[in-house]
Parts: C-alpha cells; sequence; structure tokens
C-alpha cells in the first residue's frame, strides 16, 4: 500500500526539483553542485523495538535522514526536525530523545536549523537533511559491465530484531554485535561523499538490501545478477538462523535498516576506491535481480520492510507479528 499511496501523490505533485523524485533525496542544481534535500520520519510504534533506549531512538532519527544524503554524494551540511508528543509520554523519556539527537549531531558534524513541535497520537520524529556535493549520485546510472559493491556487512538488524522477539539464549558477544546493528546504526557519510567522485549508482540499505537491489536495477533499465557467496554476512547472523531454522542468506537480503550503501561501478575503478566494501555481484543488460546460490541462478525475491503492510514481504512476512 505504500508504494501505491507515492504513486498516487506523485500524479498529482508536477512541480519537482532538478531531480525528479524516486530517490533517497531530492536535490536543486547549485552553480558549483547540488543542494540535496531528505525527508525522513521515525514513528515510536513501527520504528523502535521495545528494546531500544530513547536515546538510540533520538540518534536514530537523525542516521535514517543523514544516511539518505550520503547515498547521494553529498555531505551533510544541516538537519530540521517536527517532534510530534503524545500526551502520555514522560519527559525523561523525551530528554534521552533530545540528548540522542544532539550526540548524532555532533557525531556527523551537522547542525541543527529549525524543529518545530506538535501534539500526536504517538511518538513522531519526522527529521530533514540539507547536503551538498559536486556531483550528484542516483539509482539510475548503474551501466552494464559495473560491479555491485555494498559496505559493510549486512544481516545484523533483522537478526538483532528476531534474537530479542524470540528471546533466543546467544552469547553476550554475539548479542552486543547483532544489537550494534539494531540499536546503534550508523550513516556511512565519509563513504559516500568518496563514492560521488567514482561510482555510478547507489542506493542507502533501509528497506532491505533485496528491495534496494531490485530499485537500481528498475530505475537504471539494468539487469543485477548477484552471487550469495560473496554476501557480507557474519557468523553472528548464521546463528541466529541456524537456531531459527532461517537462511542466512535471505535474513541478510530482507534486513532493513542497516543503512549500509549498495552502489556500482566500473571495474576499473575499483583499485581507486579507499571505501572499504564487498564486490557482491554485476551489473548486466536485461532486467530483473538474479541471485546464484550453489551454482544455481534464480530471480531473486523482493524482500523486505513496506509501510502500511506493518510485515516483511516475501518469506519474512509473518516475522513481524
Amino acid at each position: 500500500m505504500e508504494k501505491e499511496i507515492i504513486e498516487l501523490f506523485r500524479r498529482h505533485l508536477r512541480l519537482q526539483g532538478d531531480l525528479p523524485l524516486g530517490d533517497d533525496a531530492g536535490a536543486l542544481r547549485l552553480r558549483d553542485g547540488w543542494l540535496v534535500a531528505t525527508n525522513d520520519m521515525l514513528v515510536r510504534k513501527t520504528d523502535v523495538p521495545g528494546v531500544m533506549t530513547p536515546e538510540q531512538v533520538g540518534f536514530k532519527a537523525v542516521t535514517m535522514n543523514v544516511s539518505d544524503v550520503a547515498a547521494m554524494g553529498a555531505r551533510p551540511v544541516g538537519f530540521l526536525f517536527s517532534l510530534g508528543v503524545p500526551r502520555d509520554i514522560g519527559m525523561d523519556y523525551l530528554e534521552g530523545v533530545a540528548k540522542g539527537i544532539g550526540k548524532a549531531l555532533e557525531h556527523y558534524g551537522v547542525p541543527v536549523l529549525s524543529a518545530d513541535t506538535n501534539e500526536a497520537d504517538d511518538l513522531v520524529i519526522d527529521g530533514i537533511a540539507l547536503g551538498r556535493t559536486r556531483r550528484l549520485l542516483t539509482r539510475s546510472g548503474a551501466r552494464p559491465g559495473d560491479l555491485v559493491c555494498v559496505t559493510g556487512d549486512i544481516g545484523r538488524a533483522l537478526a538483532g530484531l528476531l534474537a530479542w522477539k524470540h528471546e533466543l539464549d546467544v552469547p553476550a558477544g554475539a548479542r552486543r554485535a547483532l544489537y550494534e546493528k539494531l540499536l546503534e546504526p550508523r550513516a556511512r557519510v565519509k563513504e559516500g561523499i568518496e563514492l560521488s567522485e567514482l561510482a555510478n549508482a547507489a542506493i542507502d540499505i533501509s528497506d532491505g538490501l533485496s528491495k534496494e537491489l531490485h530499485l537500481l536495477a528498475e530505475m537504471s533499465g539494468v539487469r543485477i545478477d548477484i552471487e550469495a557467496q560473496e554476501l557480507p554476512i557474519r557468523d553472528e547472523v548464521r546463528a541466529v538462523g541456524e537456531i531459527l531454522g532461517l537462511n542466512p542468506i535471505e535474513i541478510a537480503l530482507a534486513s532493513g535498516e542497516e543503512f549500509e550503501l549498495v552502489f556500482t561501478l566500473p571495474e576499473e575503478k575499483l583499485r581507486c576506491l579507499g571505501v572499504r566494501c564487498t564486490v557482491i555481484g554485476r551489473v548486466l543488460k536485461g532486467t530483473g535481480v538474479y541471485i546464484t546460490t550453489d551454482e544455481k541462478r534464480q530471480e531473486m525475491p523482493v524482500l523486505g520492510w513496506e509501510h502500511l503492510n506493518r510485515r516483511v514481504k516475501g518469506t519474512y512476512r509473518e516475522m513481524f507479528r
């Protein structure tokens, strides 16, 4: 339903910026580059697991917006937010949220420019991040022959959520590693800035790697082939999969709010790249997204989060009930 709502509004919003709607952020041309702007909303009911502290909530509200700016290859230069406050929320909780926002702004080196508060039925933090870049990265720039790469590792956010929801008995060290990604994710700002000079396309993993790859392929008009054995999946994710009888590859493909960057770039530029990343596939002529597992190639299912369904699509649709 989320996709249908977006399309409904897009039909009526004909006056748009210099970059049409559909990317991680919008953009306006400047004489020496681009002004990038994005907004992303955090709602406690759908975006905050019970194990998350108020300070982590505030930090995440900033991270999710800054990550969109990073995916466009831009350096964040400002943050704005509106705060919806329910009547029954305590001041101690709100102070924790405020501390978290403040710490995130210091971490990313971004000043707050404006804020607003109002009453709401649930805690809502609607953030806006601004950024600047000389060269814009989009979801539509992937070209046949490009390598497909991802920063960091994938799967820990969903594995951590599953470990918490199912009260899994996992070693303390493994739990810390899983909760690090679930509760304290970080936007890849430095990586995005460097990729702006080298990559052809990029997107951040907010709704799941599978869903982001399908968006890249569709918007670029290309086919993407992924090698399952190359996916950077940590042992902690595999352990959770083993306990629950789930495929760790599918956990990694469905895991949202990773805030890693998926990008494509020409193979000859890989040696110039200072970003630590993993090559997971290649861009080809054609359409769709395919994955090779145990030498068997098949279409990749669309796995990942979609708002208003309140569930994970594909084989993980039951996980969040």
